[in-house]
């Protein structure tokens, strides 16, 4: 299956769709996610949770979309975070430099580097505006943060380009108020907002969307010191490095020198354990190294998540070193200590980012779930049944002699505990094929002979088994198949 069929989905199936889409002036790279959506990106939250913040001990915070101007220029925003883009002169339409080239001629530019490297790519291969044919002015730098006014003066302030910054900016509190020990680990949830230039195809480039950051603070002299290090030495783990793949464990990527750290490796293998149970397929995934005019300005060492998908590699992680950067700019702007103490001597600490897109995530896991069975005419969201924004369909074999009253009965006893559908219409063979498209891994058919010994059909999803089981057993079975690992 691919993106078409995906989007397919999406629409049909309530899991996402454009935002104001029944208006003429409804902008581009807006989107918003239906009940089967929601449901599915509240399970994928809760797995992360589960699987970084809770095995790791780390804090969660939820701080504020808008912030003010000197975060941003203490944290370099203003300054550097902004993207390569051209415009037309004939037609005035403004393109993505980077993007552009690659679609007119599949070479590669990183989007940070230098603005005549795009001129003379341009000028040397004739790359003319796809709308008019016209040549482009030359290339220039657009800052993608959205500028906000607050209060009646009109004051500058900024919807957040990413989550991290008010972790850092709260750092001392929260190190100092929950007793802190290094290393520690915060997280966010929330929006990030970026005024994308091209916003496409629907939930890989968007100017709103869903970030999952850590930033983890640590020693910079005890890289190598990590006692839980052990969990994880043996997770393979695959890396893109020098254009060759290599998968070894962390342990032997460590020893070989290829990560330079304990601590690294600690997370990259946290971060593979944690997609394996995602179900999104990890032989298709690899953690590539970023060369020098890729990485963020912020970044020393960095590596992205990449898994392959039908439209290509799609970043899931960026994972940055971003050393000291943060902490010092932001101690120098705002001349408070962001030094701790840690075994009696005072650190300025190092920080590794693990920033997710979630949305992004949802959308692989779609892609690689999804599938066609010809032979027995259906689709089918084969995803994690944890993960399922349907845990379990409940159907009336017919609406007469009682069974509808049983089977709403039923209904009511298993709806509080788990995302149950109540479905009595239509031809029973057509309600499992909605059921399968939406993810639901099991269904369970009430029919005459439920009222006779108080038994009930379970039907499989993905292997399409049908068993006979008791009323009182659902509960059991529902709960241990729908679990979390």
């Amino acid at each position: 299956m691919n993106y078409d069929s995906v989007m397919q989905l999406a629409l049909e199936r309530g899991f996402y769709f454009p935002s104001c889409e029944i208006y003429s002036d409804a902008k581009a790279g807006f989107w918003e996610y239906g009940p089967s959506g929601v449901s599915m990106k509240t399970k994928f939250i809760e797995l992360w949770r589960r699987e970084l913040l809770r095995r790791d001990g780390m804090m969660e915070i939820d701080g504020s979309q808008i912030m003010s101007q000197s975060v941003f220029e203490a944290s370099g925003h203003l300054a550097s975070f902004a993207d390569p883009v051209i415009r037309c002169i004939e037609c005035g339409l403004n393109y993505r430099a980077d993007k552009l080239i690659f679609e007119q001629i599949k070479i590669e530019i990183p989007e940070s580097a230098d603005l005549p490297d795009f001129d003379k790519v341009i000028s040397e291969k004739n790359i003319r505006c796809p709308k008019c044919k016209g040549e482009f002015e030359r290339a220039r730098k657009f800052n993608m943060m959205f500028k906000v006014e607050i209060g009646p003066e009109a004051e500058a302030a900024y919807l957040r380009p990413e989550t991290c910054q008010s972790i850092f900016v709260d750092f001392p509190r929260l190190f100092k108020t929950m007793r802190g020990k290094l290393p520690l680990g915060i997280a966010q949830i929330g929006k990030s907002f970026r005024n994308e230039i091209s916003p496409r195809q629907s939930l890989l480039r968007l100017r709103e969307f869903y970030q999952a950051e850590i930033e983890v603070f640590c020693n910079p002299a005890k890289l190598n010191d990590l006692e839980r290090f052990s969990e994880i030495q043996n997770v393979t783990i695959r890396l893109w490095i020098d254009d060759a793949l290599k998968a070894m464990t962390c342990k032997e990527a460590v020893d070989s020198g290829i990560l330079p750290n304990k601590f690294v490796a600690y997370y990259l293998g946290l971060l593979t354990e944690f997609y394996e149970k995602t179900g999104i397929d990890i032989t298709k995934s690899r953690f590539r190294r970023l060369g020098e005019k890729e990485k963020a300005f912020y970044a020393s060492v960095a590596f992205d998540f990449e898994v392959q998908t039908t439209i290509g590699w799609l970043e899931l992680v960026a994972c940055n070193y971003r050393s000291d950067y943060d902490l010092t700019s932001h101690a120098t702007k705002s001349k408070e200590k962001f030094e701790v103490l840690d075994d009696e001597q005072k650190v300025l600490p190092h920080v590794f980012e693990i920033s997710m897109g979630i949305d992004r995530s949802l959308y692989t896991i779609l892609e690689h779930g999804l599938r066609e069975e010809k032979e027995h005419d259906r689709t089918v969201l084969s995803i994690k049944p944890y993960l399922a924004p349907v845990h379990v369909g409940v159907l009336s074999l017919v609406k007469k002699d009682g069974l509808k009253e049983k089977t709403d009965e039923i209904f009511l006893q298993i709806k509080r505990r788990y995302d149950a559908f109540l479905d009595h219409s239509g031809a029973i063979g057509r309600r499992y094929r909605r059921l399968d498209e939406v993810g639901a891994p099991f269904a369970i058919t009430i029919d005459h002979q439920t009222l006779q010994d108080e038994t009930v059909t379970l039907r499989r999803r993905d292997s399409m088994s049908q068993d006979r089981i008791k009323i009182v057993e659902l509960d059991s079975v529902l709960s241990k198949e729908t679990a979390f690992p």
